[in-house]
């Protein structure tokens, strides 16, 4: 598959500023600023989340296509829930401590399913909202303001329990 049919130049842009940025004001709220992390964020939000996010959104799209509206809209919100689950969050927590060269808590998984279960109210409606309010072509620059500000909310949370 052709480097252009994987990515859209749109997708490796909003990753890398919008993943770089959030992340960047997580690690100044979280006195854990490097250049190194920085940069591996934005490049993690680029060549990573700006592949599999879009990419998965157009196959939601696709399943639930056929379906009635109400249906639909359902649907959407918890195929959402599903991808952004606790083990995507304690991928993106661990790849945080390994751009920080840090050795990752045995804890890791609960500290990522207790962020996930206490954002949970948030994250379904806001979900709900990108998902169903939110015209596909946009949908990833929608979930990637989200996750900026879920960046910013998840190592402060990692800092609340215990990381």
């Amino acid at each position: 598959m052709a480097w252009s049919q994987l990515y859209q130049r749109r997708d490796l842009v909003t990753g890398f500023f919008i993943y770089g940025v959030g992340d960047a004001v997580a690690s100044v709220l979280s006195d854990s600023f490097s250049l190194q992390r920085l940069f591996g964020m934005a490049l993690i939000g680029a060549l990573m989340y700006g592949l599999e996010i879009p990419h998965y959104f157009h196959w939601v799209a696709k399943k639930t296509q056929p379906l009635n509206r109400a249906k639909a809209a359902m649907a959407r919100t918890l195929f959402a829930m599903l991808y952004f689950n606790p083990l995507w969050v304690a991928r993106h927590l661990a790849i945080i401590g390994l751009l920080n060269g840090e050795r990752l808590p045995p804890s890791l998984f609960l500290i990522a399913l207790q962020s996930f279960l206490s954002a949970m109210p948030l994250t379904v409606f806001a979900n709900m909202l990108i998902q169903n309010a939110v015209p596909l072509k946009n949908r990833f620059i929608a979930s990637a303001l989200f996750s900026c500000f879920m960046a910013i909310y998840y190592p402060l949370a990692a800092l609340w329990w215990g990381g």
